[in-house]
């Protein structure tokens, strides 16, 4: 909500110091995580066996 008040303006609220969010997480550790891992397997599965089909049975 907007502060309307006339008052002494008040100083920011300190911010608590976070050391993961100062360099980030990363791309590894989206890797790192079990339901991307199953649905990055399944997908590639599925790419495979359509590969496999278009070149050994068409």
């Amino acid at each position: 909500m907007l502060d309307t008040s006339q008052g002494e303006p008040q100083a920011p609220a300190p911010v608590a110091e976070d050391p993961v969010a100062e360099r980030g997480r990363g791309c590894l550790f989206a890797l790192s995580q079990p339901p991307l891992m199953i649905f990055l397997g399944v997908i590639g599965t599925l790419l495979l066996l359509a590969a496999v089909h278009d070149l050994f049975l068409l």
